[in-house]
């Protein structure tokens, strides 16, 4: 039975990273955790998701604004960047590349746009790491 659970946990992981949504510093977390910590990925994540909320509010109303203050939003976009970096959010990363890159063009449109796809990696990512820490 366990050794099922171990197997499925591993194919999870395996098909997030297949599927581009991790990359190598989720399994540098992984390493961190131990016996004294069991949960630590998950709190990391959890820390990460409610933080970042806050972030992704200040862009939307940011976005709003008229005319866009594209320093403002690569900044908050370069937090959240760094902060998707931290948990291995590879999709994300790169959605805010594109979205710093819009931000240093002018480009009000691509930053809108890009921050749409951005939202909807970030919700995808998160229906599926909580599925992969629900399971026993």
């Amino acid at each position: 039975m366990e050794r099922n659970l171990h197997k499925q946990l591993g194919n999870m992981k395996k098909s997030l990273f297949d599927q581009g949504y991790l990359d190598e510093q989720f399994i540098q977390l992984e390493e961190l955790q131990d016996e004294a910590n069991p949960n630590f990925v998950e709190e990391v994540v959890t820390l990460y998701y409610r933080d970042s909320a806050r972030l992704i509010q200040n862009i939307e109303q940011t976005l709003e604004n008229n005319p866009l203050d594209f320093a403002k939003l690569d900044n908050y976009m370069h937090q959240f960047k760094g902060s998707s970096c931290s948990i291995g959010a590879k999709k994300l990363k790169n959605e805010c590349t594109q979205f710093r890159e819009h931000c240093k063009t002018g480009n009000g449109d691509g930053c809108k746009r890009t921050f749409q796809q951005l939202k909807k990696e970030y919700a995808a990512l998160k229906k599926k790491l909580e599925h992969y820490f629900q399971v026993p």
